[in-house]
């Protein structure tokens, strides 16, 4: 297909994209999630996420779905299509915001952070797990390691930059996104680790190597927060740079917009998780983990904790952490635990099965049973729901609109 016949199609989605995010029910949708992230009382949020490392979301929106052939239209266009999907099909509460992001071609990345490779040896089944084969197999690897310092290749953004709007800019704004690699999972450090020194070899450590283990992390404390300072003096974290696992709205920061210029830390979201240490006591996971979390992330405004996680007996430990004004509470917890111990503190997250919802039939009956007891469980607090880690709809798409209708019509009763 020629350039042109490519820019044509990317015309046309950020075209029906542009009018969709020009709706009213956008506003509408941002009210709503700075209220509900300003711990006020609102109907509850509905939120249904996915992305490409989920199978269906490979086989509606692969590369052999897609027209274009140009890697970077074709990612744009993926990206298009993803968000048209989300508000024509799915219908949830994310917001679509009126402009396109182009993400800065910024140093480091998945498996390239400290200087070592994080391998992964693939599943020999679809949707299989990974298995991990860790750099650091001994405590002099650690010698190996190298911080990521925050650099932005200015001749490819530019490149990039240009034939993007170039195509499309008349249309929408292009927002530039450079901040720094060490974000979200990125900087939660307990990614990381668990990659660089092998998930089992990392919970024998806390018993039988504590001292190598409190050096490792520190020094990976240390690196992220150089990172980011860097980021941070050069400029390069905005206001989209924002993140919390949902909409990233709240009346004490400003609100989303492109091109912001230079933000701090404190100005916007940061997300933060520990899913390796769901199995690990409180007092381990305070000791070695949060401990080294907690200074990255007491940087920034507001911070959202927790993603597939269960932290029901980490409430408390999470409290030390000032700013933190979000909770997941997610397939494995208990609902009504969390939300008492929760109380009207922070936002829930609330993560129902998606198994439960739509990966595993339909069943209208079991989603109306479980979606209300969970809400009676957190009728006293500042619930949303967010369906997340879809794996499958069995080829029924239809189940994620209809999941949202229905969610919808018991939220409005409850």
């Amino acid at each position: 297909m020629s350039v042109s016949n490519e820019i044509g199609i990317l015309r046309k989605l950020a075209g029906r994209y542009a009018e969709i995010a020009a709706l009213p029910i956008q506003a509408e949708k941002r009210k709503l999630w700075t209220a509900h992230f300003s711990l006020q009382k609102t109907r509850v949020p509905i939120l249904a996420t996915y992305g490409m490392w989920n199978v269906w979301c490979r086989d509606v929106f692969g590369d052999e779905r897609m027209e274009c052939t140009d890697p970077l239209f074709r990612e744009h266009e993926r990206n298009l299509k993803m968000q048209i999907f989300q508000h024509e099909v799915v219908g949830d509460d994310k917001i679509q915001e009126p402009w396109i992001t182009l993400r800065a071609s910024v140093v480091g990345g998945w498996g390239r952070l400290w200087g070592v490779a994080e391998t992964m040896h693939a599943a020999d089944v679809e949707g299989g797990a990974a298995v991990y084969d860790p750099p650091l197999k001994s405590w002099d690897d650690v010698a190996k390691l190298r911080m990521t310092h925050h650099e932005v290749d200015e001749v490819t953004t530019t490149r990039n930059l240009n034939r993007l709007t170039s195509a499309i800019g008349d249309l929408l704004p292009i927002d530039v996104d450079r901040t720094p690699a060490h974000i979200g999972g990125m900087a939660d450090i307990s990614t990381s680790i668990s990659k660089l020194r092998g998930l089992e070899t990392l919970m024998t450590d806390m018993y039988e190597y504590p001292s190598e283990l409190h050096h490792l992390l520190a020094l990976m404390r240390d690196g992220i927060l150089q990172n980011n300072q860097e980021a941070e003096e050069a400029g390069d974290f905005s206001l989209t740079s924002s993140q919390n696992q949902a909409m990233p709205y709240a009346a004490t920061l400003e609100p989303l917009r492109p091109n912001s210029g230079a933000r701090r830390r404190k100005d916007i979201w940061g997300f933060c998780a520990a899913q390796e240490f769901t199995l690990i006591s409180p007092e381990f996971h305070d000791e070695f983990m949060f401990q080294y979390q907690k200074p990255i992330y007491e940087q920034f405004g507001l911070v959202h904790y927790g993603c597939c996680e269960d932290l029901g007996r980490k409430i408390n430990m999470l409290r030390q952490l000032k700013n933190l004004r979000s909770i997941a509470v997610t397939p494995v917890a208990n609902v009504a635990s969390c939300a008492a111990q929760i109380g009207t503190d922070y936002a829930i997250s609330w993560r129902p099965n998606p198994t439960d919802m739509v990966c595993y039939g339909y069943n209208e009956d079991r989603v109306r049973r479980i979606i209300t007891d969970g809400l009676a469980a957190c009728k006293d607090g500042y619930p949303h729901i967010h369906l997340k880690d879809i794996e499958t709809v069995e080829g029924d798409l239809t189940r994620l609109t209809r999941w949202v209708k229905l969610v919808r019509e018991i939220t409005e009763k409850v």
